[in-house]
């Protein structure tokens, strides 16, 4: 009797561990469906703040392959910074950041209420992606601790939250907005190795600039049609691992094949 027992008790426990495994992935597709919805209410509601989120996920994907973050970190970084502006779609922002004039006091004091807004929209995703709404609130925090909402310092800042303020800033810096022009490439550089160690990481913003990663930059800006590591990868990525925002992208420019530094920045 006690083989047929252990077996009975074997085969119980498999068909409980199956259930498991079916209920997580189910999970982890819910959690997937409501980014991807997410996503799309963005696109929705504001068409220039999709286009600004994609080109920063995408630089921010090759900070985070340069700094040879693992697959895990670099989903973060991915979904932070696709989500990371979530808060100015809400109807109090987003007159402020259209009426095309310039920004007052008081209105940027407004806009300086998105991070909080996009983390308390993101919340009941904790669940699936605990990393995202804190990610999403300190994105506007400083490296030298003057930032917002918490005014965090240094690597008490999320490291997802500090590739995403580098990335966030060259891409606001290069593409106008409604209250400001767009700038050159260079004055991008000039602005971040000014806030190199006050506002931004000092190690990511040396990463970001340094000639590999600026020429993957300037492939993506340009809509190069070269094929990498991202683009070849993003189907088969997608299938294996079914929270993987790369799969909602349409076609993008290619992240090239390449050596990447062994240099750590977190």
């Amino acid at each position: 009797m006690l083989p047929v027992f252990q077996f009975a008790v074997g085969a119980a426990a498999a068909l409980l561990l199956m259930r498991q495994r079916r209920t997580y992935r189910q999970a982890i597709r819910l959690g997937s469906a409501t980014l991807e919805t997410l996503l799309n209410a963005i696109d929705a509601n504001d068409e220039d703040t999709g286009r600004h989120v994609r080109r920063v996920a995408q630089y921010a994907l090759e900070l985070a392959d340069a700094a040879g973050l693992s697959e895990s970190e670099t989903r973060s970084v991915e979904r932070v910074a696709l989500f990371h502006d979530i808060g100015k779609i809400h109807e109090a922002l987003f007159d402020i950041l259209h009426d095309g004039s310039r920004l007052s006091p008081e209105a940027r004091r407004a806009i300086k209420t998105h991070p909080a807004r996009g983390a308390k929209v993101l919340e009941p995703l904790h669940a699936f992606y605990p990393d995202l709404p804190a990610g999403v609130l300190a994105h506007h925090e400083r490296w030298d601790g003057t930032g917002y909402p918490r005014r965090l310092k240094g690597r008490r800042i999320p490291q997802t939250a500090r590739i995403v303020a580098i990335v966030d800033a060259f891409d606001a810096i290069t593409h106008g907005r409604d209250y400001s022009r767009a700038l050159s490439r260079e004055r991008a550089r000039e602005a971040l190795l000014a806030g190199r160690g006050t506002q931004f990481d000092p190690d990511l913003v040396d990463l970001f600039l340094s000639p590999m990663v600026q020429e993957c930059v300037a492939d993506i800006r340009l809509g190069s049609g070269k094929r990498g590591r991202g683009s070849n990868r993003r189907g088969e990525r997608a299938q294996s691992a079914p929270d993987l925002i790369f799969r909602w992208w349409p076609a993008t420019p290619a992240r090239r094949p390449r050596r990447r530094p062994r240099r750590t920045a977190s």
